[in-house]
């Protein structure tokens, strides 16, 4: 799955910035199969796991660089819509 992560901060001149970083997660085994069944495009997850870099090459021929975040373990930070009374 993809990832982004959001950095908002103020520059030299004091005007607020954002900046989005896009993060390739891999998962395995019941932890993937939790992470496809719950999490939605905009869920708010916290993710634990080891940073992997592998090298490859592309059709072109380049060589290339990939960083994944091998996860370990995932937590829910969306909130549980509760049922009316």
């Amino acid at each position: 799955m993809r990832l982004a992560t959001n950095e908002v901060y103020r520059n030299a001149q004091g005007e607020k910035t954002e900046a989005t970083q896009w993060h390739n997660v891999i998962a395995w085994g019941q932890l993937a199969e939790i992470m496809t069944a719950y999490s939605l495009e905009g869920s708010e997850v916290a993710i634990e796991g080891r940073l992997v870099y592998r090298q490859y090459e592309d059709k072109q021929g380049q060589k290339r660089v990939a960083a994944e975040i091998v996860t370990q373990e995932m937590l829910m930070l969306d909130r549980v819509p509760q049922e009316p009374d």
